[in-house]
């Protein structure tokens, strides 16, 4: 089993948004910080959300059961309940949609903020890195 776990940080809101990616696996751990653009808050956990499971793929590691961490409740919500109020959320929900499908099993689990530190360690770090 692969863990991911994701966080994403902005400076303003919307403004500049770095994101934070943390995967752990047998043999593995690496960690990544990328830039997210100009986005609100919640767009950058969505956007970083999207590229971790794209980084599985590309890295051929999405032959395993997956379960991806994220401490943004309405990301966990939006997937769970496979519904977006905001049309803003939509694409992103679409998007998670179809990679879904590239995974045997792809398990999605909200945590408190306090223990996904690594991520958001990594997402301040991009988000200083790329303003």
């Amino acid at each position: 089993m692969l863990r991911l776990y994701v966080d994403a940080a902005t400076k303003g809101n919307p403004g500049p948004s770095g994101g934070g990616i943390v995967i752990v696996g047998e043999n593995l751990h690496e960690q990544l910080h990328v830039s997210l653009g100009e986005c609100s808050n919640h767009e950058a956990e969505f956007k970083v959300f999207i590229q971790a499971l794209q980084f599985v793929i590309e890295k051929k590691l999405n032959n395993q059961t997956v379960l991806i961490h994220s401490d943004s409740k309405i990301v966990v919500q939006t997937i769970e309940k496979q519904h977006a109020k905001n049309p803003l959320f939509q694409p992103y929900l679409k998007s998670f949609q179809q990679l879904e499908n590239r995974f045997p099993l792809l398990l999605v689990k909200w945590l408190p903020e306090s223990q996904n530190k690594g991520a958001d360690t990594l997402a301040k770090q991009a988000l200083q890195k790329y303003q």
